[in-house]
């Protein structure tokens, strides 16, 4: 049975649970003013996709004919799975969005459970592959909710021995040391990218982006909705990409990510993973008393349950957020669960 995206909406002072960056764009009336709001957005986005190609792509990708517009990447999750169907195939755990779109078009979600590292099974999503006749596997790197980097080599095994797209899903990339698979496109016709912008400070614009032969996004470009990013996003979008907030921001968070993950190894009662991306996953025996103390607390983290039963992801946010985090967490008397 298909069930809602679970977006909790428990309110917190600090809002750690949904890897949303604490670093918000700065609007000037004059941008706002600029927009025309009788009139319907520029279907093609151009201006915007020429301004994500100079600013996040390579210049030998900056052609826009190989850059696809999203209202935000699960809408090109959507367009690319209507363009070339199904059976998807995906590793577990991971975004849940891949498979709760696959199901809702119909078609069948193949998850293919991650080794005790959290790396992919390279062998076996090529196995699923090819015994379901799959069209599409689904690869986030870095993973969310793990926070590591798959293996570059069992990615590219992978592109290399299925007949079929294999999206590498890149939302976290910024915040990641290791190679972007953009380098790779132009090897791999049946590779493609994708990209957000909210994971750096644009969670509010809806705004991602497809990369890949173009070819390959006009056949995804069939399925999109016209005018299906709205004015105000594509001019705050083309506005932010032209500055040099959402570097900064990305800088900051990566050193807090660093500071916050040293004080959670210290703490006894709780193993904590290294990771790629703007989020720390962690666990420990007393996880739902930890998330339902901090909430008590006014932290709000992410609480998993089924196979991920026992984890929490914590979002690294602004240094006086992740201190309250860090203050909450460290009080072990929080950690006896009881109501909120």
């Amino acid at each position: 049975m298909l069930e809602p995206y679970d977006a909790k909406g428990i309110q917190c002072r600090v809002k750690l649970d949904a890897n949303e960056s604490p670093y918000p764009e700065r609007l000037s009336a004059g941008l706002l003013k600029s927009i025309k709001t009788n009139r319907y957005p520029d279907p093609l986005a151009e201006e915007l996709r020429r301004a994500f190609a100079k600013r996040m792509l390579p210049a030998k990708l900056r052609d826009i004919s190989g850059i696809l517009h999203g209202n935000g990447s699960d809408e090109i999750i959507y367009n690319l799975i209507c363009a070339f169907g199904g059976p998807v195939v995906y590793p577990c755990p991971t975004f849940t969005m891949y498979g709760k779109i696959a199901q809702a078009l119909g078609e069948k979600a193949v998850e293919v459970p991650l080794g005790p590292d959290f790396d992919i099974d390279d062998r076996q999503i090529i196995r699923a592959f090819r015994k379901e006749k799959a069209k599409i596997a689904f690869i986030s790197r870095p993973n969310n909710p793990t926070g590591n980097s798959f293996s570059e080599e069992k990615i590219v095994n992978i592109i290399e021995n299925v007949k079929g797209i294999v999206v590498v899903d890149e939302a976290y990339q910024a915040f990641s040391g290791e190679n972007s698979f953009l380098s790779r496109l132009g090897k791999y016709e049946n590779l493609a990218v994708l990209m957000t912008l909210s994971k750096v400070g644009l969670a509010a614009l809806r705004i991602g982006f497809l990369v890949a032969n173009p070819d390959l996004i006009n056949e995804v470009n069939k399925t999109r909705l016209p005018f299906n990013v709205n004015s105000f996003s594509q001019a705050i979008a083309v506005r932010a990409l032209e500055g040099t907030g959402l570097g900064e921001g990305v800088k900051k968070i990566i050193a807090e990510r660093d500071r916050v993950f040293r004080e959670l190894g210290k703490i006894n009662g709780i193993a904590v993973f290294p990771s790629d991306a703007n989020f720390i996953l962690f666990h420990s025996p007393m996880a739902e008393g930890i998330y339902r103390g901090a909430i008590r607390e006014g932290v709000l983290l992410r609480n998993f349950c089924g196979p991920m039963n026992g984890y929490l992801r914590v979002t690294i946010g602004s240094r006086n957020e992740n201190d309250a985090f860090l203050k909450a967490i460290k009080n072990r008397k929080i950690w006896a669960e009881g109501p909120v």
